[in-house]
């Protein structure tokens, strides 16, 4: 399908926007700055449709302030752009070649995409303190190990990762309280009475559960980046991968959440069911966090009690 609509494409740097017009075919460069935005964002006509990379947070700037002033906003997955690159056999990656390739998907696939929103407030708040406390709990652990061969040094160490403990444990209690502020403190109980599901990894799904509205559970595990990616042809059966989209720190915590749920009577015997059947501890481990989230899920969408099944839990 061809878009009827002026489309732009625009690949995000730190410091740099480049931006395509399909009206003119002209690639040319913006500061990725609020103020250099707004200015550009004037000139437009109403109602664009505008194609953007994702990135951690530099596309947010430009996404939030071109939605505000009415333009339609496509975020588009980096592996599902470098696919698309492959497919029509584009070989050159730079950025003026990803401003026009990215207006080029837009113009054609416009159709099956779902326009980006802006997150909430409680989701910004939520994600970013997740995400400060991913950090300084990557930072302690690679200081630790870094120093462990010198005694002298891993002494003096000590009080740094004493304040850095200070630092997480208030990291943690921001965390709740920006969950008490946003009114999920019910939903993240939820989720905690799963077995295996701690404070941390009850919020890492209610920010999964806060960003939009998922048809099913496999819109869910899909948009947690937990589905499985299949290759196959004829008799060929490639190997199957997670997508690992969305954000990897809900991924990370599940996994430890499916670490801690192996060990409990309610998910041990499936967990050792898995490793029976020749799977390796990731994959096992893997499919209990899906089974995890399903559930946590079910709880967040139909506002019910967690209510283990007196029966063993199914090997599939």
């Amino acid at each position: 399908m061809t878009s009827q609509v002026p489309v732009i494409g625009i690949d995000v740097a730190k410091e740099s926007l480049s931006l395509c017009d399909t009206r003119s075919g002209e690639v040319f460069e913006l500061a990725n700055d609020v103020r250099t935005i707004k200015a550009w964002l004037k000139t437009l006509p109403p109602c664009c449709a505008i194609a953007i990379e994702a990135t951690s947070t530099y596309h947010m700037d430009v996404a939030t302030l071109a939605h505000a002033r009415g333009h339609r906003i496509y975020v588009i997955n980096g592996f599902r752009l470098s696919n698309y690159r492959k497919g029509i056999g584009g070989r050159n990656k730079d950025d003026r070649s990803d401003a026009l390739l990215l207006a080029r998907y837009l113009t054609h696939e416009q159709a099956q995409l779902e326009p980006w929103q802006p997150p909430s407030k409680a989701y910004c708040r939520l994600q970013t303190l997740l995400h400060r406390r991913a950090a300084l709990v990557r930072s302690a652990i690679s200081l630790r190990q870094s120093f462990s061969q010198d005694r002298s040094l891993a002494k003096a160490l000590k009080p740094v990762l004493k304040q850095m403990a200070t630092l997480e444990s208030r990291l943690e209690k921001e965390i709740q309280q920006a969950l008490r502020e946003a009114g999920l403190m019910e939903q993240s109980k939820r989720c905690q009475a799963i077995e295996g599901i701690g404070p941390l990894t009850a919020a890492a799904l209610n920010l999964a559960f806060l960003r939009g509205r998922f048809r099913n559970s496999d819109a869910f595990i899909a948009f947690i980046g937990l589905d499985v990616r299949l290759k196959e042809s004829g008799r060929y059966s490639g190997r199957r991968k997670l997508t690992k989209q969305g954000d990897p720190e809900i991924r990370r915590l599940l996994h430890n959440a499916a670490m801690a749920a192996a060990r409990t009577q309610r998910w041990q015997a499936l967990y050792q069911s898995y490793l029976a059947r020749g799977l390796k501890k990731i994959e096992a481990l893997t499919i209990l966090a899906r089974k995890l989230a399903r559930i946590a899920f079910a709880l967040m969408q139909s506002q019910t009690s967690y209510q283990p099944p007196k029966q063993e839990p199914s090997l599939t």
